[in-house]
């Protein structure tokens, strides 16, 4: 029997190699070998497509590779999150999209993926966010969350929009906010008023912990 080690890194694998087809068997075998779930997803699939995401950086893949990397890590995900122990109770409620203009959702959905498995209740709101689409998901399910990203430079000031929105309804005390994406800076989640900005998807789960006190 493969150990939790060897296994971890074979889904990391398996996503980078775009193997959609075998990794599903992979993620039974190792949720049939008494591996955690979690860190199945965690420390191996999300892995995996953070390699992915860097070999796109690197210009080593190209938008239909990073896609066949999703695709691969989203069929591990379907064996892996049945096993997943859901607690229903006192989740923190988040609100999660990109923002109006841009359509880049894959670091999104990651993120989306990762915070879900640490306990979030989230509510994905998709790409291409109206500012007010936002606001009022926001305060009509008294989220205390809300994670924005965006991938263009020139979208990226519509968070400060939200923000701004957020003050005149009288929800922002009410709620943390989080954004992170390509062009996003620590700086500039400072300058708009953010509570926190996340440089991927792994850090984002300890990033948003931080913020509610959770170890």
């Amino acid at each position: 029997m493969k150990t939790k080690e060897e296994m971890l890194k074979l889904l990391a694998d398996y996503v980078v190699d775009m193997e959609d087809e075998k990794i599903s068997d992979l993620a039974k075998e190792y949720l049939d070998a008494g591996y955690p779930a979690k860190e199945g997803i965690l420390n191996g699939l999300t892995v995996g497509m953070e390699k992915a995401g860097r070999l796109y950086d690197e210009e080593e893949y190209y938008i239909a590779e990073l896609l066949l990397c999703a695709d691969a890590m989203y069929a591990g995900i379907e064996v892996l999150k049945t096993a997943v122990t859901e607690e229903t109770d006192n989740k923190i409620r988040a609100v999660i999209g990109v923002i109006e203009g841009d359509t880049h959702d894959i670091g999104k959905n990651l993120v989306k993926i990762m915070l879900e498995t640490a306990g979030f209740d989230m509510i994905d709101l998709g790409r291409d966010v109206p500012i007010d689409t936002f606001v009022n998901s926001a305060i009509e399910n008294k989220a205390s969350l809300i994670c924005m990203s965006s991938l263009m430079s020139t979208t990226m000031y519509g968070m400060k929009d939200v923000i701004d929105r957020l003050s005149q309804k009288g929800y922002r005390d009410k709620v943390k906010i989080m954004v992170g994406g390509g062009p996003i800076t620590n700086k500039f989640a400072l300058q708009i008023g953010a509570d926190a900005y996340s440089e991927n998807a792994v850090e984002a789960v300890s990033v948003a912990k931080s913020l509610f006190g959770i170890a």
